[in-house]
């Protein structure tokens, strides 16, 4: 009131200086339930209205338009006012000093509202002020709550009084706070707009203990039966103080398993379940249930529960170990490489346990046994037996896989001990055989006729074979030239053997006849045997054909010969070399010798040794037509030796 006072005199002043009507009064008033409130006003009016009949006013309640019939408050002409305010309202203002301050006795909650004011200066010198108080009527106190509370920040809560009742002074208390930690309590006063309001303020650090507890404010006015109260309960933001999830664990591939977690945090957290950087499942909720179906070895690692609200961020990890098998263990490709090469070889896999590596080579163990998922086998300056499959095997106690790979050595040819030249029935024969990779190419030089054979050459009996590896190359010459002391032909054959990695030339020995005199005996003896018994066949099958088909000149197929003879000597040393023949190429060729000759008495590959050693001969009916001569055979030279034609009757 004694604010008014003073404030008057200036208003009085403006108002004269502006000559507008105008009034004053606070936009917001407040007033606790059954007590009072007075609502301060100063209106001005222009300066050229003279009252005739006084000044008077009118206080309206919700509108201020008079043709709308609003409540009646107060009016100084008459006591006719609204049902609702009868004997509760009275102008603590003077009129004629353009004060309009009002006082409302004894309100309740329906008075809430807006309070407008409307002067009578007589004739139609009537205003009705656009300005208006709000009242709000309390029935419980106001508390100023931060909008956010966060734990260990401290806290101020302050609790309202409106002191607007002039009668009556409200007292604050704070009600539960045995349980907070030392609190601390002030009271104020705040005077704004003409306006009272006391307060008192609560200061305190909560903790997340603290979430969910009740406070409350209590307003009362001495000396009547007056009180007020009001309750809050504590919203206390706070980090993740906790996060649970299972104990680490160890499952089989293939089964189920259920990871859980639950976080203690408000407002409640984002829940995250990551697997390293991959984020697997989310959800804000108090507890998050991961579930894993037909788990694999991927699925073994660290998972962990991640809580973040906004306040802080706790996670917490557990290790899922999966127990499975052995996987086909990764090795190296198969490879080839150069004889002398260092190799390493690399076995990995996984399991779980770790398991052992084996490292095997055509079966046998080659290599240390490692309890790893690693194991690297060293071959140092590798040679041609280093050749093969070697196989890696991954062992644990649920089971076992392997995986293989070969390794090629490539290397310079070799040549062999069986590589000779021999006296054969025809001449001599010259051998060269050589291992290598790869396969060596084999050729003969005849340095006395400058010649190279090889494969492109028609002009010899050149026969070349291969087997894996190794590669075998045979010529057969006629006896020709001088002979040497012991009787046996003079031969200089030289063979060449090549590939990728090298070449070597060697003269090949002959192997001296002495060796094979007693073979020679025996080949003679049995080659009038079976003189003999080719004679007695060929008159037997010639009758019988003569029988049976009445045509002696037909020819006769027969079936599996092991071996055809396009000529026979009668003579001693044809004889022999027939034996030597037989006896060698069969023992060092089993799969290679094939030959007949033919009209012009070249030699034909027609046979396999080895049958001839296997199986019996089996003659044709044969006919010895006449001796001829050698002449004619295409790119070779006479000897002048005579051959006798034989054919089937």
């Amino acid at each position: 009131m004694w604010c008014l006072e003073l404030l008057l005199p200036l208003l009085l002043f403006i108002s004269d200086a502006s000559c507008q009507w105008n009034v004053w009064l606070p936009r917001d008033i407040s007033a606790m339930t059954n007590s009072c409130v007075v609502i301060p006003c100063t209106f001005m009016y222009p300066s050229g209205i003279r009252p005739s009949r006084g000044i008077h006013g009118i206080w309206y309640f919700g509108q201020p338009y008079p043709q709308l019939f609003p409540p009646v408050v107060f009016k100084s002409r008459t006591d006719v006012v609204h049902e609702s305010y009868k004997g509760r309202t009275k102008l603590l203002g003077d009129l004629h000093q353009r004060n309009c301050t009002l006082l409302i006795n004894n309100i309740g909650t329906e008075h809430s509202g807006r309070y407008y004011f409307r002067a009578d200066l007589g004739g139609a010198n009537i205003y009705t002020y656009p300005d208006f108080t709000e009242l709000k009527v309390l029935d419980q106190p106001n508390i100023d709550v931060p909008e956010e509370i966060v734990s260990d920040e401290s806290l101020e809560l302050t609790c309202y009084a409106p002191d607007n009742c002039p009668d009556m002074t409200p007292e604050i208390q704070w009600m539960y706070t045995d349980y907070l930690p030392d609190p601390e309590f002030s009271t104020d006063l705040v005077e704004e707009s003409n306006t009272a309001v006391l307060s008192n303020t609560l200061t305190f650090t909560p903790r997340p203990m603290h979430n969910g507890q009740l406070l409350g404010c209590r307003v009362y006015y001495p000396n009547t039966t007056l009180a007020y109260e009001r309750l809050i309960s504590l919203d206390v933001k706070y980090a993740p103080r906790s996060v649970w999830v299972n104990a680490s664990s160890e499952v089989m591939e293939g089964s189920s398993v259920t990871l859980h977690c639950e976080v203690d945090s408000n407002p409640p957290a984002r829940i995250a379940w990551m697997f390293g950087d991959q984020e697997l499942l989310w959800d804000t909720a108090s507890n998050v249930s991961l579930m894993l179906d037909d788990v694999t070895p991927a699925n073994e690692g660290i998972y962990t529960c991640v809580g973040d609200n906004g306040y802080g961020i706790m996670n917490t990890s557990l290790y899922l170990a999966v127990k499975y098998p052995p996987h086909e263990p990764v090795v190296n490709d198969s490879i080839t490489v150069v004889e002398g090469t260092t190799l390493a070889l690399h076995c990995s896999t996984q399991g779980s346990p770790a398991p052992t590596l084996t490292w095997l080579k055509d079966g046998q163990l080659v290599g240390t046994i490692t309890a790893d998922e690693l194991s690297v086998l060293t071959i140092v300056e590798i040679t041609p037996q280093g050749d093969g499959q070697y196989r890696c095997l991954a062992e644990n106690e649920h089971g076992r896989a392997s995986s293989s790979l070969n390794i090629t050595v490539e290397y310079a040819p070799v040549l062999l001990e069986e590589s000779k030249c021999t006296v054969v029935r025809e001449g001599v024969q010259c051998v060269c055989m050589a291992t290598g990779n790869p396969e060596p190419t084999i050729e003969f030089y005849l340095p006395d006729l400058n010649i190279t054979i090889n494969e492109t050459d028609g002009r010899y009996n050149f026969y070349t074979h291969t087997d894996g590896h190794t590669s075998t190359g045979m010529i057969k010459l006629r006896e020709k030239g001088e002979r040497v002391d012991n009787g046996s032909p003079a031969v200089n054959v030289h063979c060449s053997i090549s590939n990728a990695y090298g070449r070597e030339s060697i003269l090949l020995e002959l192997q001296q006849e002495k060796k094979y005199m007693m073979a020679v005996i025996v080949g003679t003896i049995g080659g009038v045997a079976v003189i003999a018994f080719i004679i007695a066949a060929v008159r037997y099958v010639g009758h019988n054909n003569k029988k049976q088909n009445g045509n002696p000149r037909q020819d006769v197929v027969l079936e599996n010969p092991a071996l055809y003879y396009s000529a026979v000597k009668k003579d001693k040393q044809n004889l022999r070399k027939k034996v030597l023949k037989t006896e060698l190429l069969g023992s060092k060729f089993n799969s290679i010798l094939e030959e007949t000759t033919g009209e012009d008495g070249d030699y034909q590959s027609v046979g396999t040794m080895a049958g001839l050693e296997r199986q019996e001969l089996n003659y044709a009916s044969l006919e010895f037509i006449g001796a001829r001569s050698r002449e004619g055979a295409s790119g070779r030279r006479d000897d002048g030796s005579n051959y006798t034609e034989i054919k089937a009757k």
